[in-house]
């Protein structure tokens, strides 16, 4: 799945599309907007993990990287609580 933002094009990976999918619609709504506007927004670089970062949407978090100049790849759509383990 892509997203098309005005700059940069986002691909999701199938663990983070799937649970896009899962989500209910304003939720799901608010990450859309949030990845379409990347790479602005509140975003900061993971630590102890080079060239990955993290989006902040309320509650939620996704996790990505820089995949070329134009590509922003989601690795990881989760709740705050999660989102960071195993990474």
């Amino acid at each position: 799945m892509n997203i098309g933002g005005k700059y940069m094009n986002v691909a999701l990976s199938k663990s983070a599309a799937k649970t896009l999918d899962a989500l209910d619609k304003p939720t799901q709504a608010r990450i859309i907007a949030g990845l379409e506007k990347l790479p602005a927004g509140d975003v900061k670089p993971l630590r102890g993990s080079d060239g990955d970062y993290r989006l902040r949407i309320g509650d939620w978090r996704i996790l990505f990287s820089y995949a070329d100049h134009d590509t922003i790849r989601i690795k990881r759509i989760a709740p705050r609580g999660g989102a960071y383990k195993g990474v």
